[in-house]
């Protein structure tokens, strides 16, 4: 057993989880319990079922090494402790839970055991009293037990599966079949649906997702569902299935599409949750039992997210928590089928795997916090005041947060819109205060909106965006001339100067505009050029005697504005 404390993030920010010993919470408050994350390795090579039984707080895991021989369930704790396990004759494979949790159902190879779940007991052996080599499948819905069987020795995923009802000792065929090894999913959720998934194996090119009403004494199929399209793409390719706790929708994964959700009637759902992320293949789902919470499964590589854990409702797009999982002591991908909660909701049970699936820990995971609100008040302004091309400009707010204060810093975002487009500036850190500076050095002349957004995190929601609209101006430019005070009419004149400008380095190659004005009137003189380092020099013949003066032009250009000096000299007569 080991805690984990690392590769557990949010979108908005990286969150280091410890464990507490009664229960699992997130970071909050000082006086807050430490939350996290606990591991434990399995002592098996091989992994079929979860079951998660929350009346006396044991989680089940089942293999699926089909060893004839022997076999167990084992039986863990909800702080991830090893407690037990029940003796079954073979390798176990489904499990399913009965409507009180006072018994578990456990298929094998010669039929289906059922357990005490209070005494931890055999109660018997039923259902079908024969050996078949294939792995069954069981679910218990509508006050009724049923399983599928795959009669065959060898290649069990591409023979003919058939669905049974168990009657007393017996079994009764229902008369369902298809090819492959025919999946089955039931819950407290809608506690009269049986669903029944095809995988995709050799043979079946648009595997099926079906309902069944098992309230009756003949069992009803209801709406069924094939995702291929006319050009055979978008096959189902099933690894898991999850109802919401009000029973209402149906989380499919998909390896093929990630997460699908869907209606009751099987079509797809108004709003769907976000994609995995890239890389991500979809392997097991699972909502809370509180309704608060999904969790999606996957195999990815290396840093990209294994697991998902978000609200249930697919628009409330808080940032999910998420779990990378890539080292050899925890796993690197959840298994198939391989996520369960308790009823509360207070905990996720995860099952992962290496990439050979000869390995298998059990993880005991804290969902978020319970979330509180937050809020921008006031409302934006910029220092400086008046935005410039090219210069820094900082977009000033204050965003308040109820409930306890985040663990680690809050950060707030912020996107650019301008004429180019948008674009996304560096998150900064909200100070103790609420007061943030988003920094941004404006690279058009012109309108710009800027957008402040706070995502949340593990005990916050995200606040509502704001928006600030800035008009960005010209980077001024100055002028500075030094002329002599006195000169002679007739002689040399010479003026230097030095132009300078904010923001952006002003362009190569520039001209300044020169005038002089005297007695006899003003008249444009040679052009003045700029070096690179600003300076220049005006030279000239005084053509009359008294006040003479010379103003000096600057046009602007794309991200300067335009600016002018002048200098005065008193010329006299020569002698």
């Amino acid at each position: 057993m080991k805690n984990s404390r690392h590769r557990i993030r949010t979108a908005a920010t990286l969150t280091a989880l410890t464990l507490g010993t009664a229960g699992l919470t997130a970071l909050g408050a000082p006086a807050a319990m430490a939350a996290g994350e606990r591991v434990a390795k399995l002592p098996v090579s091989s992994y079929s079922a979860i079951a998660v039984d929350s009346a006396h707080q044991r989680v089940y895991i089942s293999d699926d090494s089909r060893n004839r021989n022997a076999g167990q369930v084992l039986v863990y704790n909800f702080d991830g402790e090893k407690v037990g396990s029940l003796a079954t004759d073979s390798s176990p494979s489904g499990m399913a839970l009965g409507a009180d949790a006072s018994t578990l159902y456990v298929s094998q190879v010669n039929g289906i055991l059922s357990f005490d779940t209070l005494k931890q007991t055999r109660t018997g052996l039923a259902y079908a009293n024969y050996y078949v080599e294939c792995p069954r499948d069981v679910a218990f819905a509508g006050g009724k037990q049923w399983y599928t069987e795959v009669a065959a020795t060898s290649d069990c995923d591409t023979r003919n599966s058939r669905l049974y009802m168990a009657e007393g000792t017996g079994a009764v065929n229902t008369g369902w079949n298809d090819m492959g090894r025919l999946r089955l999913w039931s819950g407290p959720e809608a506690p009269g649906r049986l669903l029944m998934g095809q995988p995709r194996t050799t043979g079946v090119a648009d595997p099926f997702l079906t309902a069944f009403d098992a309230t009756g004494s003949t069992l009803v199929r209801g709406p069924e569902r094939r995702f291929a399209d006319a050009a055979g793409k978008g096959a189902l390719d099933l690894k898991d299935v999850a109802q919401s706790a009000d029973g209402q929708r149906i989380a499919v994964a998909d390896a093929a599409a990630g997460t699908r959700l869907l209606d009751a009637d099987l079509s797809d759902a108004p709003v769907a949750y976000q994609p995995l992320p890239e890389g991500a293949t979809a392997s097991a789902v699972s909502f809370s039992g509180d309704g608060k919470y999904i969790a999606r499964g996957a195999a990815a590589t290396g840093g990209t997210a294994d697991l998902l854990v978000q609200p249930a409702d697919p628009a409330d797009r808080t940032a999910p928590l998420e779990f990378a999982f890539d080292g050899a002591l925890e796993g690197n991908r959840i298994a198939p089928r391989g996520l369960g909660w308790s009823q509360d909701g207070a905990r996720l049970f995860a099952v992962t795997t290496n990439g050979s699936g000869n390995e298998y820990w059990l993880h005991i995971i804290q969902p978020p916090a319970a979330q509180h609100d937050s809020r921008f008040t006031g409302t934006l302004s910029t220092t400086p005041g008046r935005a410039v091309v090219g210069e820094p400009l900082g977009v000033r707010g204050r965003l308040e947060l109820d409930g306890p204060a985040p663990a680690e810093p809050v950060k707030v975002s912020a996107v650019r819109h301008d004429a180019n487009g948008d674009r996304r500036l560096a998150s900064v850190e909200v100070d103790a205060d609420g007061s943030f500076t988003v920094l941004d050095v404006p690279a058009l002349v012109g309108d710009a909106t800027y957008t402040v957004s706070y995502t949340g995190d593990l005990t916050h929601r995200p606040a509502q965006d704001v928006t600030l609209a800035v008009a960005v101006a010209k980077a001024p430019t100055a002028l500075a001339l030094t002329a002599p005070a006195e000169g002679v009419k007739g002689e040399g004149l010479e003026i230097t100067g030095r132009l300078t400008g904010q923001g952006r380095a002003l362009p190569a190659g520039i001209t300044l505009s020169v005038e002089r004005a005297d007695r006899k009137g003003t008249g444009v003189l040679t052009s003045a050029a700029v070096a690179a380092d600003g300076t220049f020099r005006i030279n000239d013949l005084p053509r009359a005697t008294g006040q003479v003066t010379y103003t000096v032009g600057y046009a602007g250009d794309d991200l300067h504005s335009g600016s002018t000096a002048s200098a005065t000299v008193r010329v006299r007569r020569a002698g």
